[in-house]
């Protein structure tokens, strides 16, 4: 339970990965009638057919906050504005593989990891060889940098990477031929190398590709 002493988005991320759905509600009170316009936005005609719109980005948004990367930023346009380009994803996601196999795109995503990223200031570089902690904070900014990608540089990172699917299997699952997805791997890294060199130095913005922020 919370005592609601403290109202700022880092108090309530905390709060929420403790598992106090009050901060949970709250968030989600507070930024979903911005992230939904948002998203509203960028979906596609096929996308707002499939259902009521609302009720995905609401149900998505819960999805993230519970179980996505776990980030926090007291700018409060920033927090929306990497909370909504996750959210985006995802719902680019759950719609790609509704219409193409049905995959369970949650049971995916399940990377946990105890660290919180604080993104108002750059994280430290390591010198030493990384603990257990260290190692556990590189997978959370690389997770969060892997949400922030699009949609295909994402998805055959995560099968070749997390999954650790060959060249062929992926082929498979994408109907691309091997040297296709050879290339788009090979394009996809660097792009992620870039996300997450910019949000390890703070410049959460460079992170959005031009993305509105309000």
């Amino acid at each position: 339970m919370s005592d609601g002493t403290d109202g700022s988005i880092t108090q309530q991320v905390l709060l929420v990965h403790r598992g106090d759905q009050q901060a949970l509600q709250r968030l989600v009170t507070e930024h979903l009638p911005w992230i939904e316009r948002h998203v509203r936005k960028k979906l596609t005609g096929i996308m707002r057919r499939d259902g009521d719109t609302h009720d995905f980005v609401q149900e998505a948004m819960l999805e993230v906050l519970r179980d996505g990367p776990r980030f926090t930023i007291e700018n409060r346009a920033a927090f929306r504005a990497l909370l909504a380009r996750i959210v985006e994803n995802n719902l680019r996601d759950r719609f790609r593989h509704m219409h193409r196999d049905r995959r369970d795109v949650r049971r995916q995503r399940a990377l946990p990891t105890d660290s919180v990223l604080v993104l108002d200031s750059p994280a430290r570089t390591v010198t030493e060889p990384p603990t257990h902690v260290e190692r556990n904070e590189r997978t959370a900014w690389t997770r969060l940098a892997l949400e922030l990608l699009a949609p295909d540089d994402r998805e055959v990172i995560r099968l070749r990477v997390w999954e650790g699917k060959t060249f062929a299997e992926i082929g498979t699952a994408l109907n691309l031929g091997d040297e296709a997805v050879r290339k788009r791997f090979r394009r996809a890294l660097p792009r992620l190398a870039d996300k997450l060199a910019s949000l390890r130095e703070g410049d959460w913005r460079h992170s959005l590709d031009g993305d509105p922020v309000a």
